[in-house]
């Protein structure tokens, strides 16, 4: 499979060129378009207990779209649910990656996504929680809120970055969660942070310039005011 973006950064569309009989995967109602010949099929990917894994715990479909091209080759097109950019990831069998909720949009058949736990902040309400991890050899495609920021870290280079702006993450790195303010939780509160992750390198992190999370609080209180 071979990516191709369009229309970045505000509105992307990642056109995946595939080889003749590839599948792909793709999250349910992210294709846009295809080329002739192109065949499809939606199932619980892994059985009902993954898809049930991967839509109550990971925040994706419970259905996973299967294209496969036919002999002479075609495209898919994809794109995320939300306004943003998107961008392919190399993914190598010594260097997995975990996607947060609502990042993945599709992969190459060399890769396999599974839901994964990514933290506790999820319990408390945070952004954290499961997501999926990426592993095998291939291409990933991430859609984002926002535009894309890539931040590679030096060996034992720290970062701090709010869970809400987290995209994906190289799972070779440490990493914790925590409260943003330390103390008392209404310290959290008077500054409007949650939780953030404290990254330390070497590796690579996936930041997205909006917080879907904090979107939908600001729409809804649009929307109750009104």
């Amino acid at each position: 499979m071979k990516v191709q973006l369009r229309h970045s950064p505000a509105a992307a569309v990642a056109r995946c060129f595939l080889a003749g009989g590839e599948p792909m995967r793709v999250e349910s109602g992210a294709m846009v378009a295809h080329s002739a010949g192109v065949t499809l099929q939606a199932k619980a990917e892994g059985g009902i207990l993954a898809g049930l894994k991967r839509s109550v715990l990971a925040g994706e479909s419970f259905f996973v779209s299967t294209f496969t091209a036919p002999p002479q080759g075609g495209w898919v097109d994809v794109a995320p649910a939300l306004p943003g950019d998107m961008l392919n990831l190399q993914i190598t069998p010594d260097r997995p990656f975990f996607i947060s909720r609502g990042g993945w949009i599709a992969n190459s058949h060399g890769v396999q996504v599974e839901s994964k736990w990514g933290g506790f902040a999820n319990l408390f309400g945070g952004e954290g929680g499961f997501g999926l991890r990426a592993h095998g050899e291939g291409e990933i495609v991430v859609g984002v809120f926002g535009a894309i920021d890539v931040i590679d870290l030096r060996p034992g280079e720290p970062i701090t970055i709010d869970t809400g702006h987290v995209v994906a993450y190289d799972l070779a790195m440490n990493f914790s969660i925590r409260r943003a303010v330390s103390g008392r939780s209404i310290q959290s509160l008077k500054s409007g942070e949650g939780f953030v992750f404290d990254f330390t390198g070497p590796g690579r992190v996936l930041l997205q310039t909006r917080n879907p999370g904090a979107f939908a609080a600001w729409a809804a209180s649009v929307a109750s005011s009104s």
